[in-house]
């Protein structure tokens, strides 16, 4: 038995069941997890990857919007138009 690290839910999984690395699902909440450890049993919430590299591409384009923004503005206040 172990519980979700996401929700606390009871997952009904038995330590000789599992093996270290494998990913589950939790039955109430859903989220992915990996067994980090099977004696004790141990889970952590599986970050999801393409949600981070999705993240990342955000904050570039972010800070690629952001530049733009400071060379319209320095070309407005140069005086050549």
């Amino acid at each position: 038995m172990a519980k979700c690290p996401e929700c606390g839910a009871v997952i009904d999984i038995e330590e000789d069941e599992v093996e270290q690395g494998e990913i589950i699902s939790c039955p109430d909440c859903a989220v992915e997890l990996e067994i980090v450890n099977t004696h004790p049993l141990e889970l952590d919430v599986l970050e999801d990857e393409e949600e981070d590299e999705e993240e990342e591409d955000d904050e570039v384009e972010k800070e690629d919007d952001e530049a733009e923004d400071e060379e319209e503005s320095d070309d407005e206040g140069d005086g050549f138009h």
